[in-house]
């Protein structure tokens, strides 16, 4: 593999623009993610101390092997929801070392109304027990919750991916033969009962941990029976009596010491795939990448400007370089193991459609993970196009993206519109991991057009109604639509969706798909064959 060549002009006043710019939403980026992760009112933090209870985030580092990263997911979750009374949803997860295991992490956070579950916590949860069934990582969890957020119950109970899809995960992750540990630190209530329960391995501290189905409230107006939380549920009911722990522990500290002893007899899965090679840092500063994205998402830039900036020693292996221009395929190492890589440089035309649909073919026949950098307008339209056929090579390419079985990741690097989320292995496409850059923005086309097209509908419905066209009503369509398509498309609206695994600075992108693509390792790649390609 040859060095990609920078054309990248550092001393541009484009370059200084975008660098200002990048800096700036990263900066933003890392004050919302600190207040999400760390600020909390003072009374949740003294009855925590009162509890002789530490802060999730402390509960972790104890947990963790020192010195080792944490890839943590959706740190943002419900940044925009529920007028900002759930930051992080109100839980914890993602990827960590224990023991020098790769295990996925679920932490409920306490410090935010007892750890009840919100919808969206619901939906975190579910997303990272789907990780560790797509990846067969071990799961630990750090059990603190009230249970399910009653005001909210229709949101969070009945349907097929609410709170019942959590406990269904724990057992098909049972099944699988993937381990689970529970750390029981306070209530596991109603629904919450069932995680340690269906856990292989379960500590509880003595004197706050409780497994209940219902608390004593409940307990004494179903049933008149007054009964304390510990004769109800605590560790020596469930360690001596019920069985339903295995290990009761003094302090948080000690059940994290037991755990942590636990996890160090467990099996390691051998990885299906090791790095080919040692791993090379970037020929060019990764920093860079701040002065490429450019400050206006309707600008285009060159991804093999990122690409040089990802990858192990900036080596990248062009296939097909010049046909279908507008989408770069290729063959590169990140950390050691070896990828192929989608980016695109403009809309999909019929030849960009279809050499993306070869490529995949052939990273699936070399068994070689998909790495996917976002920046999309859509496929092409027009009669011309049409006439051409790209719907049906368009079909071609989703039907290659969904026939794929090696592991896939994707980056949001700028926009994301249309169909060409589809084929570029969008959320619905099954993207082992999926991550946002700051600048990012998502909607089926961009707030302009949309409001154009309202625009022109409305203006069809008020001469077919034989109606006076006021122009302050269409100025108003357009500003209304305009105005909602930019708030829904930002990036923080789609994560605190949990439509991304979490926006990150565009500098750590090589080091998040790095954990990434190690921790899809822990899984055999299953070829289940493809569909029918419309030729």
């Amino acid at each position: 593999m040859a060095i990609i060549s920078s054309n990248l002009k550092t001393n541009s006043a484009d370059f200084k623009r975008f660098y200002k710019h990048n800096q700036t939403l990263v900066k933003e980026l890392k004050e919302k993610q600190d207040e999400a992760r760390y600020q909390r009112p003072e009374k949740d933090r003294q009855r925590l101390a009162s509890q002789n209870k530490m802060l999730p985030r402390q509960r972790l580092e104890l947990l963790l092997d020192p010195g080792t990263p944490f890839l943590e997911f959706s740190t943002l979750a419900a940044n925009m929801d529920y007028d900002g009374d759930s930051p992080s949803a109100s839980c914890i997860t993602g990827i960590g070392v224990v023991q020098g295991q790769e295990v996925i992490i679920h932490a409920n956070d306490s410090s935010v109304k007892g750890g009840a579950w919100y919808p969206l916590t619901v939906k975190k949860i579910v997303r990272c027990l789907d990780i560790a069934i797509e990846n067969r990582l071990p799961v630990i969890h750090l059990c603190d919750s009230a249970g399910g957020f009653l005001p909210l119950q229709s949101e969070l109970f009945p349907d097929k991916y609410m709170a019942g899809r959590m406990f269904r995960n724990q057992c098909v992750l049972s099944k699988m033969n993937v381990k689970q540990l529970a750390l029981v630190f306070g209530h596991c209530t109603a629904g919450g009962a069932y995680v340690p329960a269906l856990s292989d391995y379960s500590v509880i501290v003595r004197g706050t941990g409780a497994v209940f189905l219902a608390g004593p409230p409940l307990v004494k107006a179903a049933t008149g029976e007054v009964v304390t939380a510990d004769e109800l549920g605590g560790a020596n009911l469930h360690t001596q009596v019920s069985g339903t722990c295995d290990y009761a522990a003094d302090s948080e500290e000690d059940a994290i010491r037991i755990g942590r002893e636990i996890v160090s007899h467990w099996t390691k899965t051998p990885k299906y795939k090791e790095p080919v090679a040692e791993p090379e840092v970037p020929y060019y500063d990764t920093d860079e990448l701040y002065g490429i994205i450019p400050d206006d998402i309707k600008r285009q830039f060159d991804m093999k400007e990122v690409i040089a900036r990802l990858v192990d020693r900036s080596d990248f292996h062009e296939y097909q370089p010049d046909y279908g221009k507008t989408i770069i395929c290729g063959y590169a190492r990140l950390w050691g193991y070896e990828v192929g890589i989608l980016a695109n440089n403009g809309v999909l035309f019929n030849d960009s459609t279809l050499k993306a649909a070869h490529f995949m073919e052939l990273c699936n026949q070399n068994e070689t993970p998909m790495i996917f950098l976002q920046n999309i307008t859509g496929f092409m339209v027009g009669k011309d196009y049409e006439a051409n056929g790209i719907t049906k090579d368009g079909a071609k390419m989703l039907m290659a993206q969904v026939g794929s079985h090696v592991p896939k990741f994707t980056v949001m690097c700028a926009g994301s519109f249309g169909a060409g989320n589809y084929g570029m292995c969008g959320r619905a496409y099954d993207s082992r991991f999926l991550f946002s850059w700051p600048n990012h923005q998502i909607g089926i086309m961009g707030g302009e057009q949309a409001a154009k097209t309202l625009v022109e509908v409305k203006e069809k419905q008020l001469k077919k109604q034989n109606a006076k066209i006021d122009a302050k009503v269409l100025e108003k369509v357009y500003a209304d639509t305009l105005e909602a398509y930019q708030h829904q498309m930002s990036a923080y609206y789609a994560t605190s969706q949990l439509w991304d695994d979490g926006i990150i600075d565009p500098i750590d992108t090589r080091n998040a798909l790095g954990v990434s693509i190690s921790a899809s390792m822990n899984a055999p790649f299953i070829n289940q064959g493809y569909g029918v390609f419309r030729l």
